[in-house]
């Protein structure tokens, strides 16, 4: 009997899970619970894969040898609680795509910085003309990718979510960024069990395989007993120096890995901050281990472009910088953002509170910000934490509203940053169409 295929979500990975499946010759089958986009429906009828939408037919979904589960469905959901009562495999598209893959990963993960760190290693494979995919929870979905046609290298953007979901899901090189508190409404409000999903990035390493971690972030430092003893782990830090590994040291960025090094100054990175330094350090450290040459490495951390809704610079309009970092949808990355922050500045921020701690830019926000422009349905919490922190906080209900109260009361030399520190589902689709917003707004006054 063929294998029985069952797909929950039908979003990129979902459907590029699906592609692979039949191109395996199993028996596929696509269930969402919500309405699945247009283009995905078209490429399923095209390819004769069976599917449904806004329902999932539990007798259909329980008769399946495996289940494929998109990141966003949470394990409380009831079909998924059924599910495991069956014992029925559950796994990401990650672990589908990894067991019919023979290339070697490269998989990043961490509260903040990943997509940035995932972009550039990428972009440096990519100019030292290696056979390289970009995957993960960014870009073309990897399933999709190995079911035309493996690469030598994956570089994957992971998340935990996805990690939860793998069994055999082994990188050649892990990276974890930092660990910060976010979506702890995943993982029962228990900051334990989200640190025990990051580090799982780990567990199918052996001696052959490398961890590269930040030595300055202290979450990661007081559990690194849980990464196995045998794998080749390689630290960085912006405040320390490093025997084995990367550190930064009179504005160098400096590598020493295996008696070889690499130096450059900060100051040639294309991308800038402490936040940046980081990213570009992990990114060289990886490069390097996989045998790209110095000069490329160079060369590919002088040219990259940032991300969109990464710290976007979008317009200087009447010698005010407008600034899109719509992608900080946790305290974290708002934190990162006004840390690079040289001018006063005022900030656009709320949404969706996903239970945040603002003590922690409370300090930032005092030094920093000269006004706060609350965007969300609910400011109340905002309106607490920091009505005792600056001179000037008011409420808007629209990003047009936002970006004109933001034009009216900044002064020249000034940044308006929008870098909301929340999810955005209470105004917007989701953050890329909040950053996108923001800059038709800035790009109309």
């Amino acid at each position: 009997m063929s294998e029985k295929i069952i797909i929950l979500g039908s979003g990129e990975s979902g459907v590029g899970a699906a592609i692979l499946a039949q191109k395996q010759g199993m028996d596929v089958f696509v269930s969402d619970f919500g309405k699945i986009k247009d283009k995905y429906k078209k490429e399923l009828i095209a390819l004769n894969i069976a599917f449904e939408e806004e329902k999932h037919s539990e007798e259909i979904i329980l008769s399946a040898t495996t289940i494929i589960k998109s990141p966003g469905i949470p394990d409380k959901a009831p079909i998924i609680k059924k599910l495991k009562e069956k014992n029925i495999e559950i796994i990401s598209e990650i672990e589908f795509a990894f067991r019919y893959s023979s290339a070697k990963v490269i998989a990043i993960t961490g509260s903040n910085g990943k997509t940035t760190t995932t972009s550039l290693i990428y972009h440096i494979l990519e100019k030292a003309e290696y056979n390289v995919g970009l995957g993960g929870n960014i870009g073309t979905s990897y399933a999709r990718q190995v079911a035309n046609g493996d690469k030598e290298y994956f570089v994957l953007e992971v998340s935990s979510f996805q990690l939860d979901n793998c069994v055999s899901f082994k990188p050649h090189i892990a990276v974890l960024c930092n660990i910060t508190e976010d979506h702890l409404d995943r993982y029962d409000y228990k900051f334990e069990n989200y640190i025990d999903s990051k580090f799982s990035i780990t567990k199918n390493q052996t001696e052959q395989d490398y961890f590269i971690y930040c030595q300055d972030d202290e979450v990661t430092i007081n559990n690194l007993s849980k990464v196995n003893n045998q794998v080749q782990k390689i630290p960085f830090s912006y405040h320390q120096k490093i025997e084995n590994g990367s550190y930064i040291e009179n504005n160098e960025l400096i590598i020493n890995i295996n008696k070889t090094n690499f130096t450059m100054p900060t100051s040639d990175l294309a991308i800038h901050g402490i936040h940046n330094s980081y990213n570009s350090m992990a990114a060289a450290i990886s490069a390097k281990l996989v045998g790209v040459r110095n000069d490329k490495i160079r060369e590919s951390l002088e040219d990259f472009k940032n991300l969109e809704h990464r710290l976007e610079y979008v317009a200087s309009i009447r010698s005010v910088d407008f600034i899109n970092d719509s992608k900080a949808t946790n305290v974290n990355s708002t934190w990162y953002a006004l840390e690079s922050m040289t001018k006063p500045t005022v900030l656009i921020i709320g949404g969706v509170d996903k239970g945040n701690d603002y003590t922690l830019i409370k300090d930032l926000v005092n030094k920093k910000v000269k006004a706060i422009i609350c965007l969300g349905k609910d400011n109340e919490k905002l309106h607490e934490a920091f009505s005792s922190e600056v001179g000037y906080i008011v409420d808007t209900q629209s990003m047009e509203q936002a970006v004109q109260m933001a034009y009216n009361i900044s002064d020249k030399g000034d940044v308006v940053l929008l870098s909301p520190c929340c999810a955005s589902f209470d105004l917007f689709e989701n953050y890329e169409d909040r950053g996108k917003q923001f800059k038709r707004n800035v790009l109309n006054l």
